[in-house]
């Protein structure tokens, strides 16, 4: 394995590739290994099969033609025959990191409850204030019991942060608490962080189960089918659409103008527009917009104002951003290194708002910014469900001894997938599929696209298209052992 640049593919036929995940026996290659404890829960006993097959892999591509390629697979989550850790030699630790989101209560909840109930493990600890937790020694102990009922409340019970990634440090407090399996909640950037961790902790050569559950409300990480907190976010976003949309039906030439979450991806808004159906116009980072013109934004206000005397309007928080730019400085960058974005929403009030005192028409707009509502309230029934799958098939996964992986849902399937393929990219909202034609359609509104910017998403497209066929198009997948890897773990 060449440290960072290793990639582990397994090829078969038909062009079928696994891409699979390091595994502690990569580096340590004589560990003992030990009877799954699962066996002898009489919780289980009534499970047709305990373990899942060690040959099973999920697709990324459900959909195939007959003559086409299989495409890129993953190995599938789930409890292992065989583990690596013995319960009472397992010292857990959880860390959260980023920006708040619904659930994060309850995966920290669920690890803790999976590695006690399914697994007989005792000693986790919470990892306080994010990764600089590590080395600023804030740690709490986590028991069934503390953490019984945390999934009712918003927010993280470990508190969180951004940066304070030191490398080094972190792996130092790893190794000098005698930590032995790592649990990582967060961003893009966090698991970009937790890779690092594993390529030192696998350099040192410490027995250390390294482990990413993805976390953005913004849905915006690639190859899984959704993060967990996305289905509370949509559905807590219908309160905001549906006051702003109160409020513009009482008065004369109403606007509810409503600021969503989405920095890159608009997939809330996308959503939220679709499942509201009260929604005039939705502006998201990946469609470009602009305000004046036969086919521009203030035309067509005043077009549903002249048809329904009201209007809703729903944007992302990160579109727009060009525009603004052109009469605003950019005002730098958070401690994790995300640019920080101007205010589409009082910026697009003020124009709106300018627009229609030039042309002396009278307007009542009222602007409505329920972010920090949304993201600190408590995870609905979907989504708790959804999470504790996701902190079971992690902690199944790390005590099977897999490492240097995160947990995700793919074509309905949990499975393990490599830190490199959820950092590469952003999952953004296609412009150019079906999904977006049918926002189109429900709200009327004028789709801003011009030629080059539809020829540019349909080649991100076919890029994608290529990745997800097995024809890897990542600086790592250059390097490719030529180990035939045993499925047999």
């Amino acid at each position: 394995m060449d440290g960072a640049a290793a990639v582990k593919l397994v090829p078969g036929e038909a062009g079928y590739v696994l891409e699979d995940v390091p595994h502690v026996s990569d580096y340590l290659p004589d560990l003992p290994t030990y009877p799954n404890p699962l066996q002898d829960n009489p919780a289980y006993s009534v499970v047709k099969q305990y373990f899942v097959n060690p040959d099973d892999t999920v697709c990324q591509k459900i959909v195939v033609h007959k003559d086409g390629p299989r495409g890129n697979h993953f190995r599938r989550a789930g409890p292992r025959q065989r583990v690596y850790f013995e319960p009472d030699e397992v010292h857990a630790c959880i860390v959260t990191c980023g920006g708040l989101c619904p659930g994060l209560n309850t995966v920290i909840r669920e690890i803790v409850c999976g590695l006690s109930d399914m697994y007989g493990v005792t000693k986790i600890l919470g990892i306080q204030g994010g990764y600089k937790g590590f080395y600023a020694r804030n740690t709490i102990t986590l028991t069934p019991k503390c953490v019984n009922d945390i999934h009712k409340r918003g927010g993280t019970i470990l508190g969180s942060s951004r940066g304070g990634h030191d490398t080094m440090k972190i792996v130092d407090s790893i190794q000098d608490r005698g930590i032995n399996q790592v649990y990582v909640i967060g961003g893009d950037g966090t698991q970009r962080g937790a890779g690092v961790i594993f390529e030192e902790v696998r350099r040192r050569g410490l027995k250390v189960s390294v482990a990413g559950i993805p976390k953005t409300i913004d849905n915006d990480i690639p190859v899984i089918d959704k993060s967990f907190g996305f289905d509370t976010a949509v559905e807590e976003a219908q309160r905001a659409i549906n006051a702003a949309h109160v409020e513009a039906v009482s008065a004369e030439n109403g606007i509810g103008l409503v600021k969503l979450m989405g920095r890159h991806s608009g997939f809330i808004a996308h959503y939220a527009t679709l499942a509201s159906r009260d929604v005039d116009c939705c502006l998201i980072p990946e469609s470009p917009f602009y305000l004046e013109g036969e086919s521009g934004l203030f035309r067509y206000i005043e077009k549903r104002l002249k048809d329904n005397g009201h209007m809703v309007i729903v944007v992302a928080e990160g579109a727009g951003q060009k525009l603004i730019a052109e009469t605003m400085q950019s005002i730098g960058k958070d401690a994790s290194g995300n640019e920080l974005l101007l205010d589409v929403g009082l910026w697009l009030s003020q124009k709106i708002n300018e627009h229609f005192k030039k042309n002396k028409m009278t307007i009542n707009l009222k602007y409505i910014d329920p972010t920090y509502m949304i993201r600190a309230i408590p995870s609905n029934a979907s989504d708790n469900v959804y999470c504790t799958l996701l902190a079971h098939s992690v902690v199944h996964g790390a005590m099977a001894g897999y490492t240097g992986f995160t947990i995700g849902q793919v074509n309905g399937r949990h499975c393990y997938i490599p830190f490199y393929r959820i950092t590469e990219k952003q999952n953004r909202v296609s412009i150019t599929d079906r999904m977006w034609a049918r926002l189109l359609s429900s709200t009327n509104q004028p789709s801003f696209l011009c030629n080059k910017v539809v020829e540019e998403a349909k080649k991100e497209q076919e890029r994608t298209a290529q990745l997800i066929d097995g024809s890897p198009s990542h600086r790592k997948a250059e390097k490719v052992s030529g180990a035939n890897f045993s499925g047999t773990k």
